[in-house]
């Protein structure tokens, strides 16, 4: 977490923010820890980072920044911004689907909708990535990627916009969605400690 240098304890607004994305259930796909969060974007911020471990296998990851602004941001349109990256290896068959950027989009509004995370003001992209080797390295499999940053405002509890991130990479890393109501079993590995 970072707060401003010239205050030191950051508002409650922040403070029940931050407990909140900490205390967020995530799937047990989801090994996620806090990494330092950027200090000039907004006068408080809080990050985590995390890994999607498919078999034993790692097929994506991604991050989250938390921003605060207590007097608030026209371009947020709120106080609150949260700021996501998600990535994952994807068939390289796939980067030529026209409609795989669309379909990247859809996951995070999705994952936004089922679990009620109410928000303003989405931005974003979606990049697939394709690699091929060459030479010294044609023994090389081919591989691609598909990477989603998006940033929207969150109304209401921070808690819900944390498991959609969550949700997105899982769905990014070719993951069947929870489905409503159904409760994921923590895996045996959980969370990183922090």
């Amino acid at each position: 977490m970072v707060a401003r240098k010239d205050v030191d304890a950051p508002p409650e607004a922040f403070r029940r923010a931050l407990e909140e994305l900490r205390s967020a259930r995530l799937r047990p796909e989801v090994l996620s820890e806090e990494m330092p969060a950027p200090q000039r974007i907004a006068p408080y911020s809080a990050a985590l980072s995390a890994d999607i471990a498919v078999a034993g296998h790692e097929a994506g990851g991604g991050r989250l920044v938390l921003l605060y602004d207590p007097a608030g941001n026209d371009a947020w349109e709120g106080t609150f911004r949260c700021v996501a990256y998600a990535r994952a290896d994807i068939d390289p068959e796939m980067v030529t689907d026209p409609l795989l950027g669309a379909v990247g989009w859809s996951w995070l509004i999705e994952a936004l909708e089922s679990h009620g995370a109410e928000y303003t003001a989405p931005s974003g992209t979606v990049t697939k990535v394709a690699s091929e080797s060459f030479a010294g390295m044609a023994d090389e499999p081919s591989s691609a990627e598909i990477e989603v940053r998006a940033s929207w405002s969150p109304l209401g509890p921070v808690g819900p916009h944390v498991a959609a991130w969550g949700d997105l990479m899982c769905l990014a890393a070719g993951l069947p969605p929870v489905p409503v109501g159904v409760t994921v079993m923590p895996s045996r590995r959980g969370q990183r400690t922090r």
